[in-house]
């Protein structure tokens, strides 16, 4: 068989998996298009409390950490800070470690203990249940009316509490989310693009999904739950790797009201290596798809308008793009090639919608999250070739997510590093650090495989093909290389505490 009969046969099967690879792909961004007119529609409903109270409900701050030594300190710092009447209030420090994080945590603990805070430090010998485990077994020693939660990495303002607490003053309402800020978006293009992508989702995502009357999800911390909501849910539960994505779903479907608060900013640390902020949105897609497997059916034999079991779907399957992102990797380089010879009207009749709805779509809604969260627009415009970029150079670290969560294989929880860095101080002397993986020598492998395809692509003069080979090679060496050049910088392992430092 010759070259031109070989093209013949191929054309028809690749570049119709090409095109419903396209076509879904397409449906996920149409649907952010339709988050992004949802904002729109309904920026200006800002959210009140129902009433205030006289007499301030009581209230648990848990702090779920596990190996945390370089942030401990400063996290159990800014929760003493917490604008509260002490005979109302208990923090809990619900500590799973098992390095010298526990003995840090303790000595802070006695200190604020000494200085008059109700705080206590509990302490599990087994990590049973991981995140899950430790919130549940927190919930059942606590005294409050009301539970707050705070990750490792946050620094919570002053005034948190009582900026939610009101809120509750509606009996209905079962649980309070607040923004995530960024104490780290500066520390490199990593960390730039992190803090743009999850301001589209707290800026665009929840406002849109929270007062359109969908359901968003309380994202593990920076928020604020009613006990009386999270057992009526059926409490913590640890078969997925998103325990708050799941509880929020149970709580929603139980006719619990959530709402959101983007104006309340809680500042965080951002993952500043390239295998923590792997495995932390391995763990996020994971968990997502999890959830969708056991929530799903359930939600959608339910009582709920339409509107809401079609978010829901959206939401919870978003990740499955990834999954068409890594086939669309494999198939870009022989689909450029056999359209070559195809008419450039019809090639450009088919591109166009593709690009509004996938390209564009990306374009609009992390610029406009950007400008809402206080940000210049043309400082987004020129951040997403490189968001776009890292999307791509994902799929394969995301794909095997949702591809394990697809086969039910269960993982462990593996939380994601936080190092508390000193301005132009680096990761290097720290331990905790996520090196390369299986993944990463496939994504070197793709990089290459694209470039290839890129000088294929030039030799014939298709130029027009060159600007998305050049995305998918540039996303693949970026995440490659940037796990392969943390695993091969020795670790110095340091100490240093905020508290020294």
């Amino acid at each position: 068989m010759g070259l031109a009969e070989l093209e013949t046969w191929l054309r028809l099967p690749v570049l119709g998996l090409y095109g419903l690879l396209l076509f879904g792909m397409s449906l996920y961004g149409a649907h952010r298009w339709l988050l992004l007119y949802l904002y729109w529609r309904h920026r200006r409903e800002i959210p009140r409390p129902r009433a205030r109270f006289r007499d301030l409900p009581s209230v648990t701050v848990q702090l779920p950490v596990y190996n945390e030594m370089y942030v401990i300190e400063r996290l159990i710092e800014a929760a003493c800070r917490l604008d509260y009447p002490r005979d109302r209030l208990e923090i809990q420090v619900l500590d799973d470690s098992t390095d010298e994080t526990r003995a840090i945590a303790r000595r802070a603990v006695a200190r604020a203990r000494a200085a008059g805070h109700p705080i206590v430090h509990v302490h599990r010998e087994t990590r049973t249940g991981f995140k899950a485990g430790a919130l549940a077994e927190g919930l059942r020693r606590a005294r409050g009316e009301l539970i707050a939660v705070f990750d490792a990495d946050f620094v919570p303002p002053p005034d948190f509490l009582q900026r939610l607490v009101h809120y509750f003053s509606d009996p209905e309402v079962g649980m309070v989310q607040a923004r995530w800020g960024h104490l780290n978006s500066e520390h490199s293009p990593l960390t730039r693009v992190q803090a743009l992508l999850l301001d589209g989702h707290f800026v665009i995502e929840h406002t849109a999904r929270h007062r359109s009357g969908r359901f968003f999800n309380f994202n593990g911390t920076a928020g604020m739950w009613r006990r009386r909501c999270i057992e009526d849910a059926g409490g913590w539960q640890h078969d997925t790797l998103t325990e708050d994505l799941d509880l929020s779903y149970r709580a929603q479907m139980r006719g619990w009201k959530f709402v959101y608060l983007p104006h309340v900013v809680a500042p965080a640390e951002l993952p500043v290596e390239m295998g923590a902020f792997k495995s932390q949105q391995h763990r996020w897609a994971k968990g997502s798809i999890q959830t969708a497997r056991k929530l799903l059916p359930e939600l959608l034999r339910g009582p709920l308008p339409w509107p809401v079991k079609l978010e829901a779907i959206f939401h919870l399957t978003a990740n499955v793009g990834y999954v068409l992102m890594l086939a669309l990797a494999l198939l870009i380089v022989p689909a450029v090639w056999l359209r070559r010879a195809m008419d450039p009207l019809w090639i450009a009749g088919f591109d166009l919608p593709v690009m509004f709805f996938s390209t564009a779509s990306v374009a609009a809604f992390y610029t406009v999250a950007h400008r809402e969260a206080g940000g210049r627009p043309l400082r987004a415009l020129a951040r997403i070739p490189l968001l776009m970029a890292v999307g791509i150079g994902l799929c394969v670290n995301n794909a095997r997510a949702v591809m394990e969560a697809w086969l039910g294989r269960a993982s462990e929880f593996h939380r994601t590093p936080k190092y508390n860095l000193l301005p132009g101080e680096s990761p290097a002397a720290r331990r905790y650090r996520a090196g390369a993986n299986r993944d990463t020598w496939i994504e070197a492998l793709l990089a290459l495989y694209v470039a290839a395809g890129m000088t294929a692509a030039a030799a014939a003069g298709l130029w027009g093909a060159l600007p998305f080979l050049a995305l998918f090679a540039l996303g693949f060496a970026y995440t490659a290389l940037g796990a392969l050049a943390a695993a091969h910088v020795p670790s110095a392992v340091s100490h240093r505490s905020p508290a020294s430092a």
